[in-house]
């Protein structure tokens, strides 16, 4: 059983806003409840105070009690909670030890000093659970995002927790990744683990909770019990601020394949030619003979975890030298020459933030500071009430925004987004879609890899399918 008794939380970096207010629940065991709201309604800093993360890697006031089995958890250690609780975290970056993948799901049970007999047969039972055969023996650095939660959710499976935590791990997953997870926390829960799920995007796991706990301002806002959740529907998601409920594959959003685009006038289309990519000059990672992208519109690019998305975005924008060329008015444009046209916001956006404030953030991405024109975009996006805290502060769901209002801010007319609804709630991806619905109708042309088809459906203008090659 887990206990929380008044709980009241506040970082050290922002004493004045508490996290968490006066919050009480009490999760039987067995029980998987699944935690929404907002973006930055406190749903991270309720699994950090549980798995000991708080206090001993974020500091903070913490008032109240939190027990485990009638346990103080705040007379244990993180070393002491490592075999009863495990954690997958919004960015599973952040939990990697290992370079590639099977030393990834040794490493858990080898600082349990299980026998290597017993490690090995854990791993095999988790391998087969999560059918990841094809990752083992894997450089973790070639993995698509979506193939790095995998590994993440399996080296926490191998450890057996009784308790396991879950901070937005179907942010980077396409739908069938998406769906696979949904079919290990049926295995999980059959298993009588106790599971606690922080999301936004809650199709997938939905009608699997036991609660759904909804949290506003750090405060429990709501609880919604078994039988209204089987009674729940889409209406009532809305009223509630919550994503949408139908679980429908991207994929099947398709509007335009890459030839279909061939209708439209040359001066109205992009098109990219001779894109492929290979690591290691080894079997090519995608290979993309030609693509047409309409200027003025968003165009998703949607497809399984793997396929090369990042990969092709990273290559279109000039991150990966390739020898693609992106001719646009009849101009071809090798990678180099296209870094000073294109913006990309990256999926993992702790890589593009910098400074030390949201607000010179913004600034460092416009061409001329104007500090009025940052402080507006800010609001645009939501965050003017932060332009002054430090960017990794905030929430993933936040710290999204902010990319996103960096966009905004460089006036450049290519951007590429990728998974920029990964972390956000109802209405911010609302917002979002909305941004971009009118940043293409200033002309600004978006191409954005998505696994939201929610997003899609209230963006998107052309929906293209990436395949493995």
């Amino acid at each position: 059983m887990i206990k929380f008794e008044n709980v009241s939380f506040a970082y050290d970096a922002t004493p004045e806003e508490k996290s968490l207010r006066n919050f009480s629940l009490t999760i039987e065991g067995g029980e998987c409840v699944l935690i929404t709201g907002p973006s930055g309604c406190g749903k991270s800093t309720l699994l950090r105070l549980l798995n000991g993360l708080i206090p001993e890697f974020y500091g903070g006031k913490t008032e109240g009690s939190i027990k485990i089995d009638g346990n103080e958890i705040r007379e244990s250690s993180v070393v002491d909670q490592a075999g009863k609780i495990g954690t997958v975290f919004q960015n599973p970056r952040s939990q990697f030890f290992n370079v590639d993948t099977t030393s990834e799901l040794a490493f858990g049970p080898e600082n349990l000093a299980l026998p290597e007999d017993e490690i090995l047969r854990r791993i095999a039972k988790t391998v087969k659970n999560f059918s990841i055969g094809t990752l083992m023996d894997r450089s973790i650095f070639e993995l698509s995002g979506g193939e790095k939660q995998k590994i993440a959710c399996a080296s926490v499976d191998v450890l057996a927790p009784e308790i396991i935590l879950l901070d937005e791990p179907s942010a980077n997953l396409d739908f069938e990744a998406a769906e696979n997870l949904r079919e290990l926390i049926l295995h999980w829960k059959n298993a009588g683990k106790t599971i606690l799920i922080a999301e936004h995007r809650i199709n997938y796991i939905w009608d699997l909770a036991d609660r759904v706990v909804i949290l506003e301002n750090g405060v429990l806002a709501r609880e919604i019990k078994r039988d209204r959740i089987a009674r729940f529907t889409e209406e009532d998601a809305t009223r509630f601020g919550l994503r949408c409920l139908a679980r429908t594959a991207p994929t099947s959003l398709v509007k335009v394949e890459n030839e279909a685009s061939g209708q439209t006038q040359m001066d109205d289309t992009i098109i990219l030619k001779n894109f492929h990519y290979s690591y290691d000059k080894k079997q090519e990672l995608y290979s993309i003979p030609e693509m047409k992208i309409r200027k003025g519109k968003v165009t998703a690019i949607v497809g399984a975890n793997g396929a090369g998305k990042t990969t092709f975005l990273e290559s279109v924008c000039g991150i990966r030298k390739n020898s693609g060329i992106m001719v646009s008015d009849g101009v071809s444009y090798t990678y180099k020459k296209r870094i000073g046209m294109i913006f990309m916001v990256m999926q993992d956006v702790n890589h593009q933030l910098f400074t030390e404030s949201v607000l010179d953030e913004v600034l460092i991405s416009q061409p001329e500071e104007d500090e009025n024109g940052a402080k507006a975009i800010l609001a645009e996006v939501g965050l003017k009430d932060f332009s002054e805290r430090h960017p990794m502060s905030l929430s993933g769901g936040q710290k999204q925004r902010i990319a996103l209002a960096c966009a905004i801010a460089s006036n450049l007319p290519f951007l590429l987004l990728d998974e920029p609804t990964s972390g956000l709630d109802h209405v911010q991806m609302y917002a979002v879609a909305e941004i971009l619905n009118r940043l293409k109708n200033e002309g600004r042309t978006i191409i954005t890899v998505t696994h939201d088809s929610e997003f899609i459906e209230h963006c998107c203008d052309d929906v293209i399918r990436m395949e493995e090659a």
